[in-house]
């Protein structure tokens, strides 16, 4: 559609440009966890200020469907908005007032998903799953370094998430999946050199490692994770469910 048509002075241009881009969310074209162009890009890709790019931008955050993030940009939320996503169980890092929580991602690729992933996922050796790989920081120590497998069919667009802004059980939630079911391991190990640093600890400093494969409300295998944890920024929480 052309600018012409999509931005005219019939109405206030703030809400037109609320229109385009709820259109936008509504389409796909803007999808959930994704960030929307620039307040610069949007100004000059409809021939209008950035004052009215700001108002338009404020009534969707207002309206819950999109999100500012300081540094980073403006990111779409699900029908849903941010909240609060309660885990199933597993290790959670011990955050405060004082100790807040930051995630860096280290790597966020797609593979193949080979003889053991297919298996676990029910896929074929040559079909696309995702591996993410980051760290967790309380207080600006890391506490854990998580390493995240998921089909590419569930959410073929994850890649373009920035998993810094969100967790994978809001994505989740965006997306319409119910991660009902976790089956965990837990165990102690040794991290090598590499992965030691980046926990900032020694190489013999025994981590606690957790390895869990989740399920959804469709008896889908949705994840396979592995989270190495320092024991005292850590505390282990189980939610158990009666039926």
């Amino acid at each position: 559609m052309r600018k012409a048509e999509e931005i005219n002075y019939k109405s206030p241009m703030y809400l037109q440009l609320k229109k385009v881009i709820y259109s936008k969310i509504q389409s796909g074209e803007y999808l959930p966890g994704t960030s929307i162009p620039s307040e610069n890009e949007l100004a000059k890709m409809y021939g209008i200020n950035r004052l009215t790019v700001r108002n338009g931008i404020d009534q969707l955050v207002n309206e819950g469907l999109l999100m500012r993030v300081q540094g980073k940009g403006v990111y779409v939320l699900g029908a849903n908005g941010k909240s609060n996503v309660e885990t199933v169980g597993g290790f959670e890092e011990i955050v405060d007032a004082s100790n807040a929580r930051s995630i860096k991602i280290i790597k966020q690729v797609g593979r193949k998903a080979s003889d053991k992933f297919s298996w676990i996922f029910g896929i074929g050796t040559e079909d696309e799953i995702y591996y993410i790989k980051r760290i967790i920081n309380v207080g600006g120590t890391p506490s854990s370094l998580e390493e995240t497998y998921i089909p590419k069919y569930l959410i073929p667009q994850l890649d373009s998430i920035d998993l810094s802004v969100f967790s994978i059980e809001e994505i989740y939630e965006f997306y319409g999946i119910i991660r009902n079911k976790v089956n965990e391991t837990i165990d102690l190990t040794r991290l090598d050199a590499n992965e030691g640093r980046m926990l900032k600890i020694s190489a013999n400093e025994e981590v606690m490692v957790m390895e869990s494969i989740s399920f959804d409300d469709k008896n889908r295998v949705v994840d396979y994770r592995r989270k190495y944890s320092v024991s005292d920024l850590c505390k282990y929480s189980v939610c158990m469910k009666k039926d």
